[in-house]
């Protein structure tokens, strides 16, 4: 077994051991049982997806000419489905805000760090001259 697939491997057993905590929680609440086959079913479906969706990204930033999958791709890649499409539209939303307030207070920051450094230049200047 070469390298890869043993990454592949491994990729598997995570997808399946999340699946099946996944399961244990949504039926939890129901007092109902899922089976192996089933999770193992869902887990197998869940990684081919991923795989799917994976070379479909790679696809579209080839076709854009770029070497990084943007959130567009995504938007992209999810239009199939409306409900998925509304989410991820919401969540691209939700980060671009937090990057926007983010980058105000790194600017808040910076010019406070610059005016403290004013302030001390000019206090040092003048315990200089006294």
């Amino acid at each position: 077994m070469d390298d890869k697939e043993a990454y592949s491997q491994r990729l598997k057993a995570a997808v399946h051991y999340t699946v099946g905590r996944l399961c244990q929680n949504a039926v939890a609440d129901c007092e109902m049982e899922v089976s192996r086959q089933a999770i193992a079913a869902i887990a197998e479906t869940t990684f081919r997806q991923c795989d799917i969706f994976a070379k479909e990204l790679e696809a579209f930033a080839r076709h854009a000419k770029r070497h990084t999958v943007t959130t567009d791709d995504v938007k992209l890649l999810a239009r199939k489905s409306t409900a998925l499409s509304n989410f991820i539209q919401q969540k691209s939303e939700e980060l671009a805000l937090n990057n926007q307030e983010l980058k105000k207070r790194k600017k808040n920051a910076t010019k406070r760090k610059s005016k403290d450094m004013e302030n001390e230049a000019d206090e040092g200047a003048r315990g200089t001259e006294n």
